[in-house]
């Protein structure tokens, strides 16, 4: 792995998976994934070998899961690099992994990538991995920034 990974690379390399089918739990460019799927994947293809494997998990996990846990925000941390300060008025950086709560009483459940200040790629039920606009209602849900390992020496946006 190079010291570091420019931002545009990982937009790059997201950029890789448009068009990939959606499929629950799977991480194969080209063949199927989710949005944790596409985040797996551009690890793969910037680092290598993932840390470790996500358990298997329901498309409703995040509905079912025990009152308080953040089983997402959680491995985020263990394997990203949180960006440091407020949400509220967020400036996407390309390549930085955007974490989503849909519910304020939910644990977050949606990931995606930022590829520029007002644009992120992303993988959801009945769709294919599409690059979208981060609009208003995507920065209203927005519940943490990450960046992956190498790229946070990179001057913050």
């Amino acid at each position: 792995m190079s010291a570091t990974i420019p931002g545009d690379r990982v937009a790059a390399e997201a950029r890789l998976w448009l068009g990939t089918p959606y499929r629950h739990q799977a991480a194969l460019r080209g063949v199927g994934c989710d949005c944790l799927g596409l985040v797996r994947g551009v690890w793969r293809g910037l680092i290598g070998p993932e840390p470790e494997a996500p358990p298997p998990y329901a498309g409703t996990w995040a509905e079912s899961a025990p009152f308080g846990s953040e089983p997402l925000l959680e491995a985020a941390s263990r394997h990203l690099v949180p960006v440091p300060g407020p949400l509220a008025g967020y400036a996407a950086a390309p390549g930085d992994v955007l974490l989503f709560r849909f519910r304020a009483h939910l644990p977050t459940r949606h990931c995606a990538i930022a590829t520029g200040a007002a644009t992120m790629i992303h993988a959801h039920d009945r769709a294919s991995v599409a690059e979208v606009a981060l609009t208003p209602w995507w920065r209203r849900h927005l519940a943490g920034v990450f960046r992956y390992p190498g790229t946070e020496d990179l001057t913050p946006p």
